[in-house]
């Protein structure tokens, strides 16, 4: 079954339990999916890796929020932000460890033939696509950056 298939059903499920918290977070992902779906380009359907690509930020956004309701203060918006991104995080797979994300990166390099730094845009393309959702783009860049140097 297609994530955007996925989500539908668990709208419709959290609406007959009346799970307040999750069918907010739920329609939330709903939203920018259609969103993507009616933009100008789009193909006719989203696949599971431009879903995964918009849950994954989706869940950034959330805990930078989050982060920031914190910072400020206002634990009652942090909980609530917390929430959602526990949510989304639950449709994305899960997050590679150091060693896999190394291990990854390495054949990566390897199979494009990169030597040098002058090679990072040519890794980070391909790194990008390969681990999109389990891996943050910051931890792939700091990997590719500290391997390639």
């Amino acid at each position: 079954m297609a994530i955007f298939d996925q989500i539908n059903n668990d709208i419709k499920e959290a609406m007959k339990s009346r799970e307040k918290e999750r069918l907010e977070a739920l329609r939330g992902i709903k939203k920018v999916m259609l969103e993507a779906k009616t933009a100008k380009g789009a193909g006719a359907e989203l696949i599971d890796d431009e879903v995964l690509k918009i849950i994954s930020k989706l869940a950034k956004q959330g805990n930078d929020s989050a982060a920031i309701y914190k910072e400020q203060g206002r634990d009652d918006l942090y909980e609530q932000e917390m929430i959602q991104v526990k949510i989304f995080e639950s449709y994305l797979p899960e997050k590679m460890s150091d060693e896999e994300l190394s291990a990854a990166v390495t054949a990566i390099i390897a199979e494009t033939g990169a030597t040098g730094m002058k090679d990072m845009g040519k890794v980070m393309g391909i790194a990008s696509k390969k681990l999109a959702g389990q891996a943050d783009g910051k931890d792939i860049a700091t990997k590719v950056r500290s391997m390639l140097t």
